[in-house]
């Protein structure tokens, strides 16, 4: 299996909680795709989230890791993988090209059943493309042709007028990243935080929460490597989305 904590097929699910301990949470972190080091900013990430207590185990291995669903909290996609239909990527479509299959669309509808956390985090929201139901849950998607982002640079990235614990109290920040722009947005999506590239004109909105029937999801456009990350505001922010999926008190999420 291509991943960088490997998971195996025996792997059985953890107790929520130890005897005497804290609450156990485990994350699976999905990765893999063109154009971004997706491992070593899983790594980043998977650290930031130790600090509230989650533990992450990644891999690049979709199918093997949503086998193993069942023994996680929450579910973090941060890959860019898709059925790659458009002829530019004819020559990476061998390695990279993915669809998925009926037992994995299963295993996240049976997540998002018990009421289990959703992180969706940059690309993510590109990934699963023949499957409509993706686009829905993440309240998103990427039309090709459409979307698109400006050149990886200075972002400016603002709350907006919505009152979320996730964004509550957080100031406006700069930092580098991409302002992903032109979404096609579910109707009525209420965005937290919004996105501009330092050459637009007009925001984009880059973050939001939702109820999905007894689950929660957060999609964060942001994150487009470590450094991302490791912004003292962003790094709160994946911090809280992370725990309001797991339904936890959001002041655990340090500053």
């Amino acid at each position: 299996m291509s991943a960088i904590q490997p998971i195996s097929n025996e792997l059985s699910p953890s107790p929520r909680r130890a005897e005497g301990g804290p609450v156990s949470q485990r994350n699976l972190i999905l990765i893999g795709g063109l154009y971004h080091d997706f491992e070593p900013s899983a790594q980043t990430l998977a650290g930031i989230l130790g600090e509230v207590g989650i533990h992450s185990d990644i891999t690049s291995d979709i199918d093997a890791g949503l086998a193993d669903l069942d023994a996680y909290d929450l579910l973090t996609v941060y890959a860019l993988r898709w059925t790659m239909p458009q002829e530019k990527f004819a020559a990476q479509r061998e390695r990279w090209a993915f669809s998925l299959g009926d037992a994995q669309r299963a295993a996240i509808e049976r997540h998002l059943a018990a009421g289990r956390g959703l992180l969706v985090l940059h690309t993510g929201a590109i990934c699963f493309d023949d499957w409509p139901r993706w686009r829905e849950l993440v309240g998103a998607g990427w039309t090709w042709g459409h979307s698109f982002h400006p050149p990886h640079g200075l972002v400016n990235v603002r709350p907006s007028a919505v009152s979320h614990p996730i964004t509550e109290g957080l100031e406006a920040f700069d930092f580098d990243d991409e302002a992903y722009t032109q979404m096609d947005l579910a109707p009525g999506l209420q965005p937290l935080a919004q996105v501009k590239a330092a050459a637009q004109d007009s925001w984009s909105p880059c973050l939001w929460a939702r109820d999905v029937g007894p689950a929660r999801m957060v999609f964060d456009a942001l994150g487009h490597d470590s450094a991302s990350f490791n912004h003292p505001t962003h790094r709160q922010i994946v911090q809280r989305a992370a725990l309001w999926t797991l339904k936890q008190t959001l002041t655990t999420s340090r500053p």
